[in-house]
């Protein structure tokens, strides 16, 4: 039977036999940080490499902890699962998780926007909730807003759509926080989501860090994930961006505060600045979220009035005109982009996007060729949390139909991979390289690190290291997934 490191090992490992920068070495670990580096270390291997490379640890520097392990089980109700009115009334009809049925990835192109009254046509029994695959609105039922108090006569936040008739219309738009909060305090029944599978899935993709992008954690949503890392169910290092005191993040570190610029109502300049100048003041530099051409041009607007501080970096940035990129890089303001988005979703970009703005799509290769730095993260559970999945879509830049989606914007495999390398704090900026002295968090490949670039896969992830303990080994995973 194959031997493999034993897990939570943390006192002294050696990793024979490793490529790193290049130059083949070994590499041994004390107490969780790297304590020497050099050919020919005395002391039997835990590890050998036979030369594949060693890289520290990626960072994903933008996803939804959260929400990814909800959409795990949740019901996706778009396409390429669903795609007629037809299939989503017969994917509606199963028996609902805690008395719910929660939905995702839905897109109007399955049977239009949906509101309280098509959802009713659809089911009627059980309260049903429904995330567009955006991200940026839910839409219930009638069966659900009465569970949820969300009635026509409430008291209920501008996110809350109503009708001309002041009718509460089931849709709610950049209320995620908001309806969770109603989920967790009113629904009869509660499921606590588990980080468990999450950790275990970005272990694998030789994940050691990520930045949490949630804009608002409530006490309960902090509390799950403190707990999972406690536990080492996550195991990952965590950066959070949402608007908690820093005394109560545990071992979480604060980043940027998040500012959302929401593309269906723009606030006015003078606002946003005066929310710029708010997280500045508070010690933090600022993550903005911005997906239109007019939401990127207003935050470089404010940007420029507040005065931008090291560390101001853009979320998305999904249309991106050539003056405000030309702008973000005189600011030295970071983007951390999506590289799977286009390749999941840019039919639908293409499609919804006016014909001026189609070479403007998710800017990768210009925003580097432009001077600024770009950090590359999933934004899962709305892309792919594979990081090899998305470093592979950023060298080809096609829709799942196969069109190209703006060719000129391809970079390297190795420009891509360098997009999760650098430091949470530092999106896009210098990668972190495997040293004496740095954390032990590192991803052994199972080949040097050139023929991996030539086919990015996340199938050459061989194992991973956290803090000096394996959290992941692919031979132990094939092997007990074959019992």
């Amino acid at each position: 039977m194959p031997q493999w490191p034993a897990v939570g090992y943390r006192r002294r490992v050696l990793i024979r036999d490793v490529e790193v920068d290049w130059r083949r070495v070994d590499v041994r670990v004390t107490a969780g940080a790297i304590a020497e580096i050099a050919p020919g270390l005395p002391g039997p291997a835990e590890l050998d490499g036979h030369g594949a490379a060693l890289l520290p640890g990626l960072h994903d520097h933008h996803l939804h902890l959260l929400a990814t392990a909800a959409h795990a089980d949740s019901l996706r109700v778009g396409p390429p699962h669903v795609t007629t009115p037809h299939q989503l009334a017969a994917a509606l009809h199963v028996r609902p998780l805690a008395g719910w049925l929660r939905c995702v990835d839905y897109h109007e192109s399955v049977a239009g926007l949906l509101d309280r009254a098509a959802l009713d046509d659809l089911r009627a029994d059980v309260p049903i909730r429904v995330q567009h695959s955006s991200g940026a609105l839910w839409m219930l039922n009638t069966a659900a807003l009465r569970e949820l108090g969300m009635t026509d006569d409430a008291h209920l936040p501008p996110s809350v759509e109503r009708d001309a008739r002041g009718r509460v219309t089931g849709r709610v738009w950049r209320g995620d926080a908001w309806l969770g909060r109603r989920v967790r305090s009113r629904a009869r029944a509660r499921v606590e989501p588990d980080l468990r599978d999450v950790g275990a899935r970005l272990a694998a993709f030789g994940v050691t860090g990520v930045t949490d992008a949630t804009p608002h954690l409530d006490d309960a949503s902090l509390a799950t994930i403190l707990r999972a890392r406690a536990d080492g169910s996550l195991p990952q290092r965590v950066t959070l961006l949402a608007d908690v005191p820093a005394a109560a993040a545990g071992d979480c570190v604060l980043g940027p505060g998040k500012i959302v610029v929401a593309d269906h109502d723009l606030p006015a300049l003078a606002e946003l600045v005066r929310r710029v100048r708010a997280v500045h003041d508070s010690g933090r530099p600022v993550a903005v979220h911005c997906v239109t051409s007019a939401a990127l041009m207003l935050t470089v607007a404010a940007l420029d009035e507040a005065g931008a501080v090291d560390g101001d970096r853009v979320e998305h940035a999904a249309v991106a005109a050539p003056q405000s990129v030309a702008r973000l890089a005189d600011l030295g303001v970071r983007v951390v982009t999506q590289p799977s988005l286009p390749a999941r979703r840019g039919d639908e970009y293409l499609a919804g996007t006016d014909e001026s703005e189609r070479d403007q799509l998710w800017p990768f290769g210009s925003l580097l060729r432009a001077g600024v730095r770009v950090g590359c993260s999933s934004d899962a559970p709305y892309g792919d949390l594979d990081p090899w999945a998305a470093i592979r879509a950023a060298t080809e830049r096609r829709t799942p139909s196969g069109r190209d989606i703006g060719p000129w914007e391809r970079v390297s495999a190795q420009e891509a991979l360098r997009g999760y390398l650098g430091r949470p704090d530092d999106p896009g900026g210098p990668p972190r390289r495997v040293r004496v002295g740095a954390a032990a968090d590192l991803v052994l490949l199972d080949a040097p690190l050139a023929t991996v670039l030539a086919d990015p896969n996340a199938r050459r992830v061989r194992t991973t290291v956290q803090a000096g303990r394996v959290v992941h080994d692919a031979e132990r995973h094939d092997h007990e997934e074959s019992q």
